[in-house]
């Protein structure tokens, strides 16, 4: 479960990190007199709200209030927004990156800072990847004080902020470890003539956890229509920020398709798993989530048939006949008939993943 970032914030404040002086409104009007600058930042759960005109800044009242009703007329990336947090703006020097993440490969939560903060973490990484320092953590110790200052120091603070940076970091690992949490970032982390200061918050809370945290799940207001039609037809589907749809059966299949794609130097727009057994009507239904989300340019549809039929896949998408640009891959049961119904049809199928991912970068609108 994504938390807005409100949300995040107080637990980032309970748990002793320095956060920026916020307050939250519904209405315009709620906009409190300003003695200095503020920023208005959209209450949604998305990735780069910033790009997407969510957060606005303003030196004034009268100017809040105008910027304000301008973010409650907007949708961000498909989300309404229903919240606005008013925060003062900070005096900026430099901007960090602090967080933790699950890592599957190593099987336990890692600590991650770098220097580049502000953008995002993965650019961070394909553009200067010897400025991120990453650390796992021992699930049973924990983060240790050592640990979080020798990676404080392999980024090259120095200092007050080295030991700052060092504790926000050992708040950050119990705060994640209290809640569940998979992620938890401070994106920027900024220097200050005051000291280090959170002027942004993330925290995602495992769903399997959810029964033993006082978060409620409500639908409204963390999940975007796509989801929750997804959730009605019983499909697993997580928004992305990219354009090219990924629709597969099996989690496995679905996130090796992303990267796929990603190689090909393009950026998914959704992760979409029909699931096994899926039908015509799962891959209408799919399709049909699909069409909910702008700025779709083209689709790949990745079908592996094991209990599976290809053809029962094939009819949904010739019955459906999605809008976009389409590139199939097929494999396993009744694969020659699906094929040869979709070719039929005027369909563009192939033969191997990395074919179909280079082919749904190509054809994009």
């Amino acid at each position: 479960m994504k938390l807005q970032e409100y949300q995040a914030a107080e637990i980032f404040e309970d748990y002793g990190i320095p956060v920026a002086d916020s307050y939250l409104i519904e209405d315009p009007e709620q906009v409190k007199e300003v003695d200095e600058p503020v920023v208005l930042k959209a209450q949604v759960t998305v990735g780069k709200r910033g790009k997407a005109g969510g957060i606005l800044f303003a030196k004034d009242r009268e100017e809040a209030v105008e910027k304000a009703r301008e973010l409650f007329n907007k949708e961000i990336r498909g989300l309404e927004v229903e919240k606005i947090l008013v925060a003062e703006q900070a005096e900026i020097e430099d901007e960090y990156y602090v967080g933790m993440v699950m890592d599957r490969e190593k099987k336990r939560p890692t600590l991650i800072m770098t220097t580049e903060g502000g953008m995002n973490i993965e650019e961070v990484a394909d553009e200067y990847p010897d400025k991120i320092a990453k650390k796992p953590i021992d699930p049973v110790m924990g983060l240790r004080g050592y640990e979080a200052l020798h990676l404080a120091d392999s980024i090259g603070l120095e200092g007050e902020e080295l030991s700052q940076m060092a504790k926000i970091a050992q708040k950050l690992a119990e705060a994640f470890d209290d809640f569940d949490s998979e992620l938890a970032e401070i994106n920027p982390l900024v220097s200050t003539p005051d000291g280090l200061l959170a002027i942004d918050a993330v925290f995602n809370i495992d769903d399997n956890a959810l029964y033993r945290q006082d978060f409620e799940k409500s639908e409204s207001k963390l999940v975007t229509d796509r989801e929750k039609k997804a959730r009605e037809y019983d499909l697993a589907y997580v928004d992305l920020e990219g354009d090219i749809a990924i629709v597969g059966c099996g989690a496995g299949l679905v996130m090796a398709t992303l990267d796929s794609v990603a190689e090909f130097g393009g950026e998914p727009a959704c992760f979409l798993d029909l699931g096994g057994g899926a039908d015509a009507d799962d891959t209408k239904h799919a399709l049909e989530i699909i069409d909910m989300k702008e700025g779709v340019n083209s689709i790949y549809l990745n079908i592996f048939g094991g209990i599976t039929q290809c053809d029962k896949i094939a009819q949904g998408i010739i019955d459906y006949e999605p809008t976009k640009p389409t590139v199939i891959r097929m494999l396993g049961t009744n694969e020659e008939e699906g094929k040869r119904m979709l070719r039929e049809a005027g369909y563009d199928v192939v033969d191997g993943m990395d074919e179909g991912a280079e082919k749904a970068v190509e054809i994009k609108e």
